[in-house]
């Protein structure tokens, strides 16, 4: 069959066009031009960057398979990059890679393969389909399971997606690409957000509203000053680094508040929480209120055991059976049965009732 594969430029997307090609799919690679960030002085690339474009046409020459660069800058601003920058401006802490993959990947890049005749699109994403479902399920190497990022997928989307790598880890797939002689074999891994290359996402809200005066006070939790920041955009909920206050004890972000342009911290006791609100759903399946879930809160984060109870409109209110830390508002919450998810929102706040 003919499988269009996202082709980023490093291992696990070469990979998954290799093996595609030695299974005897016709495939064709495309690389997503999604933004114009450049590498900081000192460091030679940034992901998703030039380099990574010449990357993915070298693996593409080498398989012997036809290379195309779609310009999406447009769409990934729009979808992503603009509601990051409101996102921190609204005092929430938002997950990019989320919207890239609901909205980029398994929506727009989508329908190009669909358009260019193919059945399916293909990723290097650690994942699996159940076709039954269809179903999101968690990739075998629970270290690189990527469903936390996924579950705005659609069902007709999975019915169009393929995932080689989900059941596989990633010492196997570095022994793939070994064997398939990849141009891109021992290139390293890229963890950070594609269009942040140094992290610096504070710099990046200040670029893009550059006059937006978002300066003001840090409290305590009864509204005692106990200094001051230069922008409450640059603080997220957990957060211990760059306070420059003393409380007597380890001092953490525990709320950021945009209407008052104060930063609250407070002890760690002060982080934990036994439920949220989010909205915004995907449901594959709406659990029942008396059943109990798996919460995932943060990408590589544990699993708390919920319960799910429906609120107004599209939101939901979960409640822990225990204590979790740090339930930032901005993030994703996505939900498990056994390896399976059943869906996922967005966080608007932590609750403290049990």
């Amino acid at each position: 069959m003919r499988v269009v594969v996202a082709m980023s430029g490093g291992v696990d997307s070469s990979v998954t066009a290799g093996l595609l090609v030695e299974q005897g799919h016709e495939v064709i690679g495309i690389h997503m031009k999604l933004h114009d960030t450049d590498a900081p002085a000192g460091q030679s690339k940034t992901c998703c960057g030039l380099d990574d474009a010449l990357d993915a046409r070298r693996v593409a020459d080498h398989l012997g398979i036809p290379f195309y660069v779609v310009n999406l800058r447009e769409a990934f601003n729009k979808a992503v990059m603009q509601p990051f920058v409101d996102d921190y401006v609204n005092g929430r802490t938002p997950n990019p890679c989320v919207a890239c993959n609901g909205v980029l990947k398994f929506r727009v890049l989508l329908a190009r393969a669909l358009q260019l005749g193919a059945s399916h699109l293909a990723t290097g994403h650690y994942c699996q389909i159940d076709p039954e479902g269809p179903w999101l399920r968690q990739a075998v190497d629970p270290a690189k399971d990527q469903s936390y990022f996924l579950f705005p997928m659609s069902e007709k989307a999975m019915k169009h997606t393929l995932f080689p790598l989900g059941g596989m880890t990633k010492p196997e797939v570095r022994a793939h690409a070994d064997r398939l002689n990849l141009p891109v074999a021992v290139k390293p891994e890229s963890m950070d957000v594609c269009f942040l290359p140094e992290g610096n996402h504070g710099g990046f809200v200040q670029k893009h509203r550059p006059d937006l005066d978002t300066s003001g006070e840090i409290v305590d939790e009864v509204g005692r000053v106990l200094g001051y920041h230069e922008g409450y955009h640059k603080f997220t909920v957990g957060q211990r680094k760059g306070l420059g206050v003393a409380l007597g004890a380890p001092a953490y972000v525990v709320r950021v508040e945009p209407e008052t342009r104060r930063v609250v911290v407070g002890t760690n006791d002060a982080l934990m929480h036994h439920g949220l609100v989010a909205s915004n759903w995907t449901w594959f399946e709406t659990p029942d209120p008396a059943h109990i879930v798996h919460a995932r809160i943060r990408h590589r984060g544990g699993l708390i055991p919920s319960t799910v109870q429906p609120l107004d409109g599209d939101r939901f209110q979960l409640h822990f059976l225990e204590a979790a830390r740090a339930v930032c508002p901005g993030q994703a919450v996505v939900l498990y049965e056994g390896d399976r998810v059943l869906g996922g929102g967005w966080i608007e706040r932590a609750t403290a009732e049990a």
